[in-house]
């Protein structure tokens, strides 16, 4: 896909990472790289795919990590459009949210996390949040097994899957869209929450709907999960990857 829509995607690299201690001593979570490239730019070639090329990014701890990567680079192939907006090194997400406003220009925009990949249809997406006239939708997403999964006949290993999919209940997978109207719930206050507050108010009040999504979805939250990505990478079987170049 190489069209253009202009609609903004917010995301969310504010945070410390401290799960991810022994990369984040040093860099922010989103510029931990997998396959040599930092997770904020597989993100952004993801919605870049689906033509969404105007990034706002809220910075936070070691913000000016990420500034330099962007300022450093030539990115014009990409077409992107890229603004930094320092929030706050202790700013909960919602005050992080807010203080984009000013910047974020369409009528609805997308927001994700700095630190999550999926093939979630961004098209199909954003088609079903304006259909429901909501303030916003969340996707619905099924995390990924702890702990591997064999499937055993008798006694013998018939299946061994090491990060299986669940394919029983739902968590909040990122990749919202909002309107413009989320902005009146929010404040700079820097202890105002996203989830922890405004998406529970939206929740109680049904200004909230969830598109589910029944494919991959992957964060990076640990080590771990860093590995198991770069492992999907090396082997060129990663999911997310729909882009061409």
């Amino acid at each position: 896909m190489n069209y253009k829509k202009d609609i903004d995607v917010v995301i969310l690299c504010g945070g410390k990472g401290t799960r991810l201690r022994e990369e984040t001593e040093t860099k922010p979570k989103p510029m931990v790289e997998i396959g040599g490239k930092p997770i904020i730019w597989h993100i952004m070639k993801y919605y870049s795919h689906y033509g969404f090329n105007r990034f706002v990014l809220t910075l936070g701890y070691r913000g000016e990590y990420i500034k330099d990567y962007f300022e450093s680079h030539d990115f014009s192939e990409n077409s992107w459009e890229v603004i930094c907006v320092d929030t706050g090194l202790d700013t909960l997400k919602g005050a992080r949210v807010k203080k984009t406003e000013p910047y974020v220009k369409s009528p609805c925009f997308h927001l994700t996390y700095g630190d999550g990949l999926s093939t979630i249809d961004l098209n199909r997406l954003e088609a079903f949040h304006g259909l429901h006239g909501r303030v916003g939708t969340v996707s619905a997403v099924h995390p990924p097994s702890r702990f591997g999964e064999m499937e055993l006949d008798g006694d013998y290993v018939k299946e061994f899957e090491e990060k299986p999919q669940l394919t029983t209940g739902f968590i909040n997978g990122g990749f919202f869209v909002f309107n413009r109207e989320l902005f009146r719930y929010l404040t700079e206050d820097e202890g105002c929450d996203l989830e922890f507050g405004v998406l529970q108010q939206l929740s109680r009040s049904r200004q909230l709907a969830a598109y589910r999504h029944e494919g991959y979805w992957q964060c990076m939250d640990t080590a771990r999960d860093r590995d198991y990505l770069n492992k999907l990478w090396e082997s060129g079987d990663c999911p997310w990857k729909v882009w061409k170049k």
